[in-house]
């Protein structure tokens, strides 16, 4: 049995289609609008018009917003740790109605199985067969809550899922959704009844961000203000499927020169002569940086990528890829994240 991958389509009308093609990386249709090669299409809602929206929603928080805004450009997964009540679910909620994605969410707690995450296999007495029911995780988005209060074993559910963008139960694989986007938040580990993620889990995580308290004059406009829930429940679609698509196929595209490179690499070999960060960072982190950079350069308004691009989203990149998990994980990573990028020239 396989799952097709489902592509919903937001509530949101857009400009008639002159032509289709297909993306080289995903295999997508993407619509091309106008005259021209997407060009007009893309500037049919501004990057800034998205992020100033959800800057309304989010009092307080440009740059969080921003980084989880690129975090979906960049097609990675997005770790959210910080305590309750400052905001994780609502920029979750804020980021699947400004794009229209088909949204769940999943509370993790300890006795979460595997199989309320990814579905399950029932027998139906008409048909004498076992039939396949997809669970959450069949969605655009899927805000995994508070994923460290769960066992190892339920969150290993995700693993699969956020590297190849399918499952695999009782032998069969099934594809999910395109776009495919995770957001798990965490409490801190020194909060009772949490289980830490694993290293090989939070690599899967291209990026992880604190939000942190807001200010004064955000928060007073906050206790002013209409309660957030519903400002959310009244927020409407802005950006078409296709045109996220595209953003993302642009993103990945965006020029990175040879020195910009070279200077990402630098980075990553000082990280592994670097004491008390372990083995320093991986390939993969080299990579996820260079998409990030890319995204964040977009976000800016430019057609390449420069150094403060690199620069400014690498703490929330690699802080989490360094030092150990059994306490300090925050602390360690970032002041090695600091030092790493004070050292080397650009």
């Amino acid at each position: 049995m396989r799952v097709a991958r489902a592509s919903i389509r937001p509530k949101l009308a857009v400009t008639q289609p002159t032509s289709t093609f297909r993306t080289a990386s995903t295999g997508l249709a993407v619509r091309e609008y106008g005259v021209g090669f997407l060009h007009t299409f893309y500037m049919s809602v501004a990057v800034t018009d998205v992020l100033g929206r959800l800057d309304t929603i989010l009092l307080g928080k440009e740059r969080a917003v921003r980084l989880a805004f690129c975090c979906l450009l960049a097609r990675g997964h997005l770790l959210i740790e910080d305590i309750p009540g400052v905001g994780k679910t609502t920029l979750a909620h804020a980021l699947a109605k400004i794009f229209g994605l088909d949204f769940r969410r999943v509370q993790f707690t300890s006795d979460l199985l595997p199989a309320d995450v990814l579905g399950n296999a029932i027998f139906d007495p008409v048909s004498r067969q076992f039939v396949f029911h997809p669970g959450p995780i069949f969605s655009q988005m899927l805000l995994a809550d508070e994923v460290n209060r769960a066992t190892p074993k339920a969150q290993s559910a995700l693993l699969e899922a956020m590297e190849e963008g399918q499952v695999s139960i009782d032998g069969t694989t099934h594809l999910l959704p395109v776009p495919f986007f995770v957001i798990a938040t965490q409490n801190p580990q020194r909060q009772i009844g949490t289980y830490p993620l694993p290293e090989s889990q939070l690599d899967r995580f291209l990026m992880r961000l604190e939000l942190g308290f807001p200010g004064r004059r955000a928060e007073k406009e906050m206790l002013a203000g209409r309660d957030r829930r519903d400002l959310i429940r009244e927020l409407q679609p802005m950006v078409a499927l296709e045109q996220l698509l595209f953003w993302q196929e642009k993103v990945r595209s965006l020029h990175v020169s040879d020195p910009v490179r070279d200077y990402i690499l630098d980075l990553l070999e000082k990280s592994r002569q670097l004491d008390g960060a372990g083995a320093g960072l991986s390939p993969r982190a080299g990579i996820a940086l260079q998409r990030c950079a890319q995204a964040w350069a977009y976000a800016e308004g430019r057609e390449m990528v420069v150094p403060e691009d690199v620069q400014a989203v690498a703490p929330n990149v690699i802080a989490h890829r360094l030092g150990t998990a059994s306490g300090g994980l925050e602390d360690t990573g970032l002041s090695l994240t600091e030092k790493i990028i004070r050292t080397v020239p650009v």
